[in-house]
């Protein structure tokens, strides 16, 4: 049996309702576009309410708020390095990384994946 002969990870373990609330958890990071800090509050709020129901859920709305704090302290250090004008640059950069990973998580998460976000502080086990 070859490696192409494998399935992919069954789906079937993850409940399509705890598959939902994963990807509601990462997405709802989206919210920081319109409300400050929303990228924070959004998957904390999903995390608190949700965590002691699903265990996937728990784990992703973690996964989330993890990233997203680490997100927003590399903004903060972005706008104190606008000052000498590198934070200019990384600024977008940050900004644009961010809402990729943001996506991607998602995307896994309505798989039923457990997804790890690169270049995350663990804050929060």
């Amino acid at each position: 049996m070859s490696d192409f002969d494998t399935q992919p990870p069954s789906t079937d373990a993850v409940p399509a309702d705890a598959r939902q609330w994963g990807l509601f958890a990462h997405l709802s990071a989206l919210i920081g576009l319109i409300i400050p800090f929303g990228n924070v509050l959004g998957p904390l709020i999903i995390w608190q309410v949700k965590k002691a129901e699903m265990p996937f859920v728990d784990d992703q709305g973690k996964e989330a708020l993890n990233f997203q704090i680490t997100v927003a302290i590399a903004m903060l250090i972005c706008i104190v390095l606008s000052f000498v004008l590198i934070g200019l640059l990384l600024l977008p950069i940050v900004g644009i990384a961010a809402l990729v990973f943001t996506i991607i998580g998602g995307i896994k998460a309505n798989e039923g994946q457990y997804y790890r976000y690169p270049f995350a502080l663990r804050l929060i086990k």
